[in-house]
């Protein structure tokens, strides 16, 4: 499925956290979620974008007032 122009624009990457990743890959030191030694570049890009994509704190809850 292919992702839409639109859509590309909403997508936000940190440039340096996926840097950060694949140079870990590369280097051979990053490990998936379970635990074990990532070997597939495929795998390292997933992960990669889904880190760069997660928030860096959490947000404030707003109050209810």
């Amino acid at each position: 499925m292919a992702i839409s122009r639109s859509s590309m624009g909403k997508q936000i990457a940190r440039p340096a956290k996926v840097k950060k990743v694949l140079g870990e890959f590369k280097s051979g030191t990053l490990k998936s979620s379970s635990g074990q030694k990532v070997t597939k570049k495929k795998q390292a890009i997933a992960i990669a974008l889904s880190e760069a994509r997660r928030p860096r704190r959490p947000r404030r809850a707003k109050r209810m007032t």
